[in-house]
């Protein structure tokens, strides 16, 4: 919702694309292959050990696989079942070696290897970033307006050498254009460094601020920036102020959060005059405000937090916006006054058809954005007159769109992006001058893509409570389907947790599945919010199961219209979503083919009793708190992937994980295959392949991930019997 205070912060955030990476093949760091051959799967060590809380013990074997050092970790017997099980995957896969090689050409061959974003003006500046043939990161740059030579603002490429693992966390330009502030990872922790460049003469400072978890916001005068600094227990739990050229121990905190469940954050307002300081965890909020130019004074407390009331804000000249759920589960936008910040007046009132999820502040206008029966919504207000709506039209009936990146507050057009399961990542501005959309750039596909030899459609599939459940789905018009009582393989999709709508849109990678007759379907459960805020309320907490029953029910139905047959589905998810494939191999083993669980989060209880972790606090309302909630800890023990494993067939498995994942940790992955191991009655195939110099998102860098995205689709089409 607020605007950033320059076109850079979008961009490193996400909402222009960073582009897709490989090599040419994995890391030395990644493998362990022993030079003679296996013949069996490595098996962990039981070692006794066991929990009690509510009267209820749980015998845990496989605990000694979390390092006790951790997140040092170094314990010898971990390492060497971590790599014995990398040994394991590297001689499995290598059959399909060929497969995987042809694969990672063919992804290849899809991304452009010289590419660029399309500018973006910010002031007198105009930002965009580039890549290089042959290079694995990004170049940003940016040229005066009124004209001159692009200036490199900042190499990433330069900064990720010799390193296996570098991403990019925020980066930012002060308000005079004279100074950089950026930070990085390189070793996917999420332990961000931040570090400021003068642009004038291209010299680092002195200043470097260590382990931050933030965006890194400049005050008014550029001699300051407010971040975020992580715990001991890596969570975000203030804001502080750091002064340019005085050490980093003398930063000034100006907010403290006491609760341990909740995160704190920073933005600028839409005129950039005010810094808005957000606190929260996933279903309650608070934010205050204070002036940019005196960050360390007088704080304006919105609305104290109230147990299930989210709100965020922004500010135009006296006047505070407010969206909230506070008397609609959908959300309103309402209004407020400085003198009484915490009375809020309805602009905008929550409605059931259609789900507010954001706003921006223009100078002349508002644009608010949501979804009406799933679909994206973008709509231009005026704030004069409530009735006058401009919505912005696309031409397709499914599809995927949003406000991009609009640093500006004086504006005559809009950046958008736009894309559909057919339609490639398109970026256009929508000029408020009769209303048109102006294509800017569309996705290019090097090795050549014909959108004609495609088809996508979005169906409904019924549940077992009776929800209609909404499913899109994409394949090639002269495949995809079952005929003639053959099964047509199909790959089924889903994340389903945290209020997260996973969009219909375009993937150039999958059209390797596709062009070999997989079709391609995303399902969208309960747990995400595609429609509408209850849609994520009814998957979360003690409704989590209907995530689970919704997937399994949309396969099942998938295969009675015609698609597919059971048992001839392939499934993947990643960390809550692998979550969800450890449930339904589980609860419904027979019905998939192959199965792939990336990061997944499936050590459940364990991970929600333990308040070490850095999330864990701050997920208690997502999933329950086990420790004080008996209903809670029962609930969560009848589905935790982990400890419901039985003695059962079950379907090829293909399991990833990061050894520096903060998010779902390393043992969470290896716990689960380990137990898998030891129960399952099968000969089916079971690998875990563990990034040792990565982290949640897997390798970083421009060809990596395609690798790894190769060996995945190698994997599941294998099992689909497709070898070439």
């Amino acid at each position: 919702m607020n605007k950033a205070s320059v076109a850079l912060i979008a961009l490193a955030t996400g909402l222009v694309a960073a582009p897709l990476a490989a090599q040419d093949g994995p890391s030395e760091q990644d493998t362990a292959v022993s030079e003679t051959k296996l013949t069996a799967p490595p098996v962990a060590e039981k070692r006794e050990h066991s929990y009690t809380h509510h009267g209820i013990t749980i015998s845990d074997p496989y605990h000694w696989l979390k390092d006790q050092s951790y997140p040092k970790i170094d314990d010898e017997d971990v390492l060497d079942y971590v790599k014995a099980e990398n040994a394991w995957f590297e001689q499995e896969m290598a059959d399909r070696k060929p497969l995987v090689d042809t694969l990672f050409e063919e992804l290849k061959g899809r991304v452009k290897e010289d590419d660029s974003s399309v500018p973006q003006k910010d002031g007198d500046w105009e930002y965009w970033t580039e890549v290089a043939e042959g290079k694995e990161y990004r170049l940003w740059y940016r040229r005066a307006v009124a004209g001159g030579d692009k200036e490199l603002l900042l190499d990433e490429n330069m900064l990720a050498e010799g390193k296996e693992y570098f991403r990019l966390g925020s980066i930012s330009v002060s308000d005079s254009g004279k100074l950089l502030a950026y930070s990085y990872d390189d070793n996917g922790s999420e332990r961000f460094l931040a570090k400021v460049k003068n642009l004038e003469t291209g010299e680092l400072l002195s200043d470097e601020i260590p382990e931050t978890l933030s965006g890194l916001t400049w005050v008014a005068n550029d001699t300051a920036i407010v971040y975020g600094k992580a715990n001991a227990n890596w969570r975000v739990d203030n804001a502080r102020l750091h002064i340019l050229g005085t050490p980093v121990e003398q930063d000034v905190e100006i907010y403290r959060e006491e609760d341990e469940g909740f995160r704190v954050g920073v933005g600028l307002s839409a005129e950039e005059d005010w810094l808005i300081i957000a606190t929260g965890d996933n279903e309650t909020s608070e934010v205050r405000l204070v002036r940019r130019d005196d960050p360390t004074g007088e704080q304006i407390l919105i609305k104290e937090r109230q147990k299930g009331v989210e709100y965020s804000v922004d500010v135009r000249g006296q006047l505070i916006y407010v969206h909230t759920n506070d008397d609609h589960v959908n959300f309103r936008l309402a209004t407020a006054r400085f003198e009484n910040p915490d009375k809020w007046a309805t602009m905008i009132a929550g409605s059931d058809e259609f789900y507010l999820t954001d706003f921006d502040l223009f100078k002349d206008f508002y644009v608010t954005e949501g979804r009406l029966n799933g679909l994206d919504q973008i709509q231009l207000r005026s704030y004069e007159d409530a009735s006058k709506i401009t919505p912005v039209t696309f031409p397709e009936a499914s599809y995927s769109a949003g406000l991009s990146n609009n640093p500006e507050y004086d504006v005559d057009k809009l950046r958008l992006t736009y894309e559909s399961m057919v339609t490639p990542d398109s970026v256009y501005d929508y000029h408020l001058s009769g209303a048109k959309l102006e294509l800017l750039k569309q996705q290019e596909i090097p090795s050549g893509y014909d959108a004609s030899l495609y088809t996508t459609v979005r169906e409904t599939i019924t549940a077992r409570d009776g929800t209609q459940v909404p499913v899109s789905v994409v394949m090639r018009k002269d495949r995809g389907m079952a005929k003639n009582g053959e099964a047509a393989p199909l790959h089924l999709y889903a994340y389903g947790a945290y209020g997260y709508a996973v969009p219909p849109g375009f993937s150039s990678s999958r059209l390797s599945l596709l062009d070999r007759g997989v079709a391609y379907a995303i399902a969208h459960i309960r747990g995400g919010d595609d429609l509408g805020r209850n849609w994520y309320l009814q998957g979360k907490m003690n409704e989590r199961t209907n995530t689970f029953n919704d997937f399994v029910d949309v396969a099942k139905g998938l295969a009675a219209k015609g698609y597919t047959r059971e048992g001839e589905i392939s499934a993947s998810g990643g960390s809550a979503g692998g979550e969800l494939m450890g449930v339904v191999v589980n609860t419904d083993p027979k019905l998939w083919k192959a199965v792939v669980a990336d990061v997944p989060f499936v050590d459940v209880l364990s991970t929600m009793l333990d308040t070490s972790l850095p999330l864990t606090p701050g997920e208690w309302p997502e999933w329950g708190n086990p420790i004080e909630s008996k209903q809670a800890f029962a609930y969560i023990l009848s589905y935790s992937p982990y400890d419901q494993v039985v003695a059962q067939d079950y379907p090829p498995m293909l399991v990833t994980a990061g050894l520096n994942d903060p998010r779902v940790t390393y043992w969470e992955p290896a716990k689960w295959v380990a137990k898998l191991r030891d129960t399952k009655t099968d000969n089916n195939e079971l690998l875990l392949k563990t990034n040792m110099g990565a982290g949640h998102g897997g390798k970083s860098g421009r060809f990596t991930s395609l690798y790894e995205a190769a060996e995945e689709f190698a994997f599941i089409l294998s099992h689909h019997g497709i070898d070439e």
